[in-house]
């Protein structure tokens, strides 16, 4: 960084004050406050989180695919449920196949 003059210093001052609110912002974003909030989602929340059209929604939570709670005629969704959710149907890779059959044959 070259140096700058005394004249400078406000516009610095400006400058370094508008990226730290940027990375202050950031940082609430990814906080893990954040992420560990149970956040309460409805059905067109769902749609636009699941990239899902409302009328799958419904299907899935008709069929009861989809973790979800019912209060009164309203259908409520926990973010994180929705995400384990996603994670439990992980597909495995062959080099894990592999392993696992490899562990299984040992035994």
């Amino acid at each position: 960084m070259k140096p700058f003059t005394f004249d400078q210093i406000p516009a610095m001052m400006n400058k370094i004050f508008k990226k730290l609110e940027h990375l202050e912002q950031l940082f609430e974003k990814c906080s893990p406050a954040n992420t560990d909030k149970d956040e309460v989602l409805n059905v067109a929340d769902v749609s636009k989180f699941l990239n899902l059209s409302v009328s799958t929604i419904y299907s899935k939570v008709c069929r009861r695919e989809i973790p979800f709670s019912k209060k009164g005629k309203r259908i409520y969704f926990c973010r994180n449920e929705l995400i384990e959710w996603i994670k439990s149907g992980r597909v495995l890779t062959y080099t894990e196949i592999k392993s696992d059959i490899e562990k299984r044959s040992k035994i």
